[in-house]
């Protein structure tokens, strides 16, 4: 869902400058013991609305997310040759206009937004369709497994960020396709290595969706999903979930208050959460087959769901929490045809409403941004 919001920041091509300066963290009070962060996730497409996310993370964060998952230049990376212009212009103004306090969390993955099989080309586009012969490519060819890693350490480089996630929701493959897991597991074993031993004290790690590891939250094979996290584990630095908590059994009806002691009885590894958020107004969406399903969020339960991840960040020591979404996007919802898709799911997620006002949960999260962090360097 969210490659397509990414597009508009490519609009971009450096004339825009945040001078937003963060507020400081304030003295007294309880440390905080993670970071705080958001995409920059635009609500419109239009210049104010990209500047208007790169000023709220400037105040209302310490952490940004340049999160790519929109495909893989892959021939390039094999050949070593220079990516699209379209690629590198996204790149700079990113770059540009990261503050420079903020900690970067940069994200990519080799797998489809769907989940389901090789990440599409990068090229003049996002999500371009695989040239030959990468159409036919598994996850194990060794092509594959080289470009990866090559794009990897380029983005590295260019970015110098302070966690560098490998994998988007990766457990969603063995969800939907196992038969490619094992060949999935190759390349990741390969990448891992080979970025650990470039880089020993940069955090390399992938994201699983939290809510498919768990007993009765989703309909996924509950053995096949342990079996994803198990293998893994001993080739990630962090265990960091994707949750959305209502879009499971659990919809809008109750906030699941046992899910993180849930997911944290399943790993030893350091935690954290790459992207969460929770609807602060009520929408329909279409789940397919006809049926549309309401779903009736509001500002107070939305608040709730924010309290307890931060509270329970706090209590297992996360490295990070992110809410994906800082503003609700309903502008650019309607510009891309208000359809009661996927593109509706995320929409009113943000800690802000779609008219700029503060929500109940902004001064939650505002609250423990306010706190001193425990270790400015959380990497571990």
């Amino acid at each position: 869902m969210k490659r397509w919001l990414f597009a508009v920041l490519t609009l971009a091509i450096g004339t825009l400058v945040v001078i937003n300066p963060r507020a400081g963290a304030q003295d007294g009070g309880e440390p905080r013991d993670f970071l705080m962060g958001f995409t920059p996730f635009p609500w419109a497409i239009s210049f104010e609305a990209i500047n208007d996310v790169y000023a709220k993370i400037a105040t209302d964060a310490d952490l940004i997310v340049h999160h790519f998952d929109n495909g893989v230049p892959w021939p390039e990376a094999l050949a070593g040759t220079d990516f699209h212009p379209s690629v590198l212009v996204d790149w700079n103004w990113r770059r540009s206009n990261t503050p420079e306090d903020h900690q970067i969390l940069l994200t990519v993955t080799p797998i489809s937004f769907a989940r389901d099989g090789l990440a599409a080309y990068r090229g003049e586009n996002e999500d371009m369709p695989l040239p030959t012969p990468w159409d036919s490519y598994a996850f194990d060819h060794p092509d594959v497994i080289q470009a990866f890693t090559r794009y990897c350490e380029d983005i590295i480089a260019y970015f110098e960020p302070d966690y560098f996630m490998m994998g988007i929701e990766v457990n969603l493959l063995m969800k939907l396709r196992p038969d490619r897991w094992d060949a999935y597991m190759v390349l990741h074993r390969a990448v891992y290595a080979a970025l650990k031993t470039a880089h020993p004290d940069l955090p390399v790690f992938v994201s699983l969706t939290g809510i498919d590891l768990l007993p009765g939250y989703t309909e996924a094979d509950q053995a096949a999903q342990r079996q994803a996290l198990a293998d893994v584990e001993t080739f990630t630095d962090l265990v960091a979930f994707s949750i959305y908590p209502y879009m499971t059994g659990y919809m809008t009806n109750a906030i699941p208050g046992a899910i993180y002691d849930e997911l944290a009885e399943l790993t030893d590894k350091p935690m954290a959460v790459s992207e969460t958020g929770y609807p602060a107004q009520s929408f329909r969406i279409d789940v397919g087959g006809g049926v549309i399903a309401p779903l009736d969020g509001t500002p107070e339960k939305q608040a709730e769901w924010i309290a307890l991840t931060l509270e329970k960040a706090q209590e297992y020591d996360f490295e990070f929490v992110v809410n994906f979404v800082s503003r609700d996007y309903d502008d650019l919802w309607r510009a891309i045809g208000a359809r009661e898709d996927l593109t509706i799911a995320w929409r009113d997620t943000g800690l802000y409403a779609e008219d700029g006002a503060f929500r109940p949960s902004l001064a939650i999260w505002r609250e423990w941004l306010a706190r001193p962090l425990v270790d400015e360097d959380l990497n571990r």
